[in-house]
């Protein structure tokens, strides 16, 4: 099947595209919303409640803090929606307090379920290349794993858009790939 990744800025339009790619994907199939953040605050189940309010109702949700390759492998449903690596990663930091081996090993399980699944699978994640460097340590630890996780992701994917201020460009369709060098 098609593993769609979409990337973006905070408040680009990434999940809202990757909501509408998944809806088209998901005509008369099962779809599953995999969500990956953490209530941890009210306004944190706020912002859950009104992403949830706005899918359609026959899609299931499952909560999946740390293990969305387990969900994958069960094959439940035909169309997936991961939303999102972003907080994926930081769920494997805080959670498992991840080291570098232990990162790169959750990441080659990851992208190597990807890379044989018979799903329709969309995956989103923030981009964070494109700001100023981290002052601290730990958060150019994030900075630099999220860059591989979304370079590992992008390499297999078969679509890779980039939204901007709600535009959705497919960089795959672009000449110049690094991947042809």
């Amino acid at each position: 099947m098609t593993v769609f990744f979409v990337t973006g800025g905070a408040r680009s339009g990434k999940s809202r595209f990757a909501q509408h790619l998944a809806t088209k994907l998901g005509e008369g199939k099962n779809v599953i919303f995999v969500a990956t953040a953490p209530a941890v605050d009210d306004e944190m189940v706020e912002r859950i409640e009104r992403h949830r309010r706005e899918r359609p109702v026959e899609w299931v949700t499952v909560e999946e803090r740390l293990d969305v390759v387990k969900v994958l492998e069960e094959r439940r449903h035909d169309v997936y929606l991961i939303d999102c690596l972003s907080l994926l990663l930081n769920n494997w930091m805080y959670d498992l307090k991840l080291t570098e081996d232990v990162f790169k090993d959750l990441t080659h399980r990851l992208i190597t379920c990807l890379s044989s699944t018979e799903l329709d699978v969309v995956l989103v994640s923030n981009e964070l290349g494109l700001g100023l460097v981290p002052a601290d340590k730990l958060s150019r630890q994030y900075r630099d794993w999220l860059g591989w996780l979304n370079q590992a992701v992008a390499k297999v994917a078969d679509s890779v858009y980039l939204v901007v201020s709600g535009v959705a460009i497919d960089l795959k369709q672009l000449p110049g790939s690094a991947w042809d060098f």
